[in-house]
């Protein structure tokens, strides 16, 4: 089959590997029909990720049809069109059972590498680093995936690809960061960054009552897509001061919620710390470039929520530690528990609440892949989205 390979620092390639195969009676093989290139992968794409190996299979966003299935997956049927959920979770274990399956405890098989990072490990994720299990991603023509009676979601066929991909990770981690800033109607919530997740998370502020959603980019046809997903209001952060301009438009409070859609890479160009954030990342004296997260926790309201769904994924320098302690502050985050969305998301889209196709810039063949990671990374031709078709 061809599938998209990490080659190595900004090198990815299309190449012929061997098909999959079922390991587990809970596994499935699921011939891809979609696939998309997610933020997430772009920090593997620019070396920012540890423990990715040349050849290695990158993408955890993906859906398709059931060809093969393992005796212990009973709820799925050969030829069933399925969305898969980026984290791999068993179902059975302590966190699965309490919902937080993107921290399931029997799902990494390399939970030793990852517990001397994080102290605990998280769940296996598809095409995410060795950290994450190793596991072979979803940008190809077929993919095995494991604890299919747990993960997989059955979608009906009046539905189209497009309107239900995003259910593998982008829209229940964008609803997810918007869900743990516990809106209530009259809140202010901001957005750093108008990404796809930052975008699903200003539509999902809006659909859980907040009054006000504010987004913040620099790119200008971010903006308009924020505006399109709800976006009361949108700032520059070129252009404006972004901490002066959340204190004017609320009142001096600052929001209710902010999310940090950023991440590692987050960037300020023509500020001093963003100088000091590069020089520590090139030499790997820090993994991280904070700046939205720092902007975040200064900006928000005191006895306010600070939601970081964002990846990161080491350590980061000039954390204000003393603004989120001294203002009473909360802080929520974590990669999203998928399986616990879908079926409710499911329903939004299906009642028209949402369309998530909204989102898509550009759809590509599979074997354009490595065009499609450097126009996203690049952000050429307004690309705020790519779909890969095997």
């Amino acid at each position: 089959m061809r599938a998209t390979q990490w080659m190595g620092k900004n090198h990815v390639e299309v190449n012929e590997v061997p098909d999959p195969q079922l390991l587990n009676d809970r596994d499935a093989i699921v011939k891809v029909s979609s696939t998309a290139i997610c933020g997430s992968d772009l920090h593997l794409y620019d070396g920012f990720i540890p423990t990715m190996k040349k050849g290695d299979i990158l993408g955890h966003e993906f859906m398709g049809e059931v060809v093969e299935l393992g005796r212990g997956v009973s709820n799925l049927r050969v030829g069933d069109r399925v969305v898969v959920p980026f984290p791999i979770a068993c179902g059975a274990c302590n966190a699965c059972a309490r919902g937080l399956f993107s921290v399931c405890e029997n799902s990494n098989p390399n939970a030793g590498m990852a517990q001397k990072l994080w102290g605990h490990s998280p769940c296996g994720i598809f095409g995410y680093s060795h950290l994450v299990g190793g596991y072979p991603g979803g940008q190809a023509e077929y993919a095995r995936v494991p604890f299919a009676d747990v993960g997989p979601l059955k979608v009906e066929d009046d539905l189209t690809d497009e309107q239900v991909l995003f259910l593998s990770d982008i829209f229940p981690t964008g609803y997810m960061g918007a869900e743990m800033c516990d809106i209530s109607p009259g809140d202010v919530v901001a957005v750093w960054g108008a990404g796809p997740v930052g975008l699903f998370a200003v539509a999902s502020a809006r659909m859980l009552g907040a009054e006000r959603v504010i987004a913040i980019d620099r790119f200008g046809y971010r903006l308009d897509k924020a505006r399109e997903a709800g976006a009361t209001d949108v700032l520059d952060y070129e252009e404006v001061d972004v901490l002066d301009a959340l204190d004017e438009l609320t009142a001096g409070r600052g929001p209710d919620g902010c999310i940090d859609a950023a991440g590692l890479e987050a960037t300020h160009p023509t500020t001093a710390v963003d100088a000091y954030d590069r020089a520590k990342t090139a030499v790997m004296a820090e993994t991280e470039r904070p700046h939205a997260l720092r902007e975040a926790i200064m900006a928000c309201r005191n006895g306010g929520t600070v939601s970081i769904i964002g990846v990161y994924g080491g350590l980061m320098d000039k954390f204000p530690v003393g603004s989120l302690m001294n203002r009473s502050l909360t802080v929520r985050t974590g990669q999203a528990h998928v399986q616990r969305y879908l079926k409710p998301l499911y329903e939004k889209i299906r009642d028209g609440e949402i369309d998530p196709t909204f989102l898509i810039s550009h759809t590509l063949p599979l074997d354009r892949a490595p065009e499609g990671y450097r126009m996203f990374r690049d952000k050429e031709d307004d690309c705020t989205k790519v779909v890969l078709k095997p």
